[in-house]
């Protein structure tokens, strides 16, 4: 009985050795804990593990390309810069995009700011529009737009200026960039001698914005809002005899302003036979400065209706005279139109869709 026993015992020792043996193989049976693939090895705290589906084997966090395989280019240096030329100019608009709209966003208007001007001998003011969701701490392309003949600067920025309404729809709209439009005062002589002038005299005047604008009100907006001071985002637009001081600050300063918007320019730009013996063929520059390929204009643009007498033929000439120099430019005669805002509006709305897009 005992020599039964004691077998007995042996064989359950014997199992008991020969299951121990085999647990590890058992599924379920508490097996070695595995390496999360999306977590750290645990011998390595930063984090950088070799990528196993890398077959460079150089992981994934490398600042050197692996191989001979170069570094994809950033897509933003690649991609090919918008030309405004490309898109022809539209000139049939629904009215209601130059009234304000209910839910529409206008921006904030910053009006009658002053400011030294050592060109004027005075003080002389501009009003400014923020746009829509305006953030200080951005920066903006900034637009400067000019008034004509015997208007101020109060005339394309205030609460009722179709300016300010086509510009806040086609910005809620996505048709125009986040900009601040500056309107400046061509008037550039103390305030007090403004309602002593003859029509020579204030033509004179208006010259001397020409140098203003870069000595003393860039400056001015450039310390006061947070405008960019590159002539990519530099633009400059105006109507009639704004439209021919803005030529002739353009070409003046081509090295700060990128964008060219002349709407009806009169005749007083360069010298031709219109209008002589008035004081508009009285002229400011003596040619268009032949100019650099840095200093090439990202877009020039003049129109000018064809029933305008006053300016059209001054608007073609200069076309003309640009296109001899090889001085790149978009000039629309459209058909119908005069001298007025109903045509000026249109070709606000045609700058809008292309300047600093």
């Amino acid at each position: 009985m005992k020599k039964a026993l004691a077998l007995l015992l042996s064989i359950v020792m014997l199992a008991g050795v020969l299951l121990c043996g085999c647990a590890k193989d058992v599924p379920g049976s508490n097996p070695a804990p595995k390496t999360d693939e999306t977590s750290p090895a645990p011998d390595d705290p930063s984090g950088n593990d070799t990528d196993t589906n890398d077959p460079s084997g150089n992981g994934t966090d490398t600042d050197e390309p692996s191989g001979g395989d170069a570094a994809p280019d950033d897509p933003a240096e690649d991609a090919p810069r918008h030309d405004p030329y490309e898109a022809e100019n539209v000139y049939e608009i629904d009215a209601e995009i130059f009234s304000r709209q209910n839910g529409v966003d206008y921006g904030t208007i910053v009006p009658d700011l002053t400011y030294p001007s050592t060109v004027a001998g005075d003080d002389k003011c501009c009003s400014v529009l923020l746009p829509a969701g305006y953030d200080e701490s951005r920066t903006y392309p900034v637009m400067y737009v000019v008034h004509g003949y015997g208007s101020w600067y109060g005339e394309l920025i205030n609460e009722r200026s179709y300016l300010v309404a086509l510009y806040g729809n086609m910005l809620a709209r996505g048709l125009a960039a986040p900009m601040i439009i500056v309107s400046i005062d061509m008037y550039t002589d103390p305030a007090a001698d403004k309602n002593h002038k003859t029509g020579a005299e204030l033509k004179e005047s208006y010259n001397k914005v020409i140098e203003e604008i870069r000595t003393d009100l860039m400056p001015f907006i450039e310390n006061s809002f947070p405008v960019s001071t590159a002539r990519e985002d530099t633009a400059i637009a105006g109507i009639s005899e704004g439209a021919g001081k803005t030529l002739c600050i353009g070409f003046t300063w081509p090295e700060e302003f990128g964008w060219i918007g002349a709407f009806s320019p009169n005749a007083g730009v360069i010298p031709t036979e219109f209008d002589i013996g008035t004081i508009w063929n009285d002229p400011v520059m003596q040619e268009f400065p032949q100019l650099t390929e840095d200093e090439t204009p990202c877009y020039l643009y003049l129109a000018v209706g064809s029933e305008d007498d006053g300016s059209k033929d001054p608007t073609l000439y200069y076309r003309d005279v640009l296109n001899e120099m090889g001085i790149r430019n978009q000039t629309d005669l459209v058909e119908g139109y005069g001298h007025n805002v109903l045509f000026w509006r249109l070709c606000f709305y045609n700058f809008f869709t292309k300047a600093f897009r």
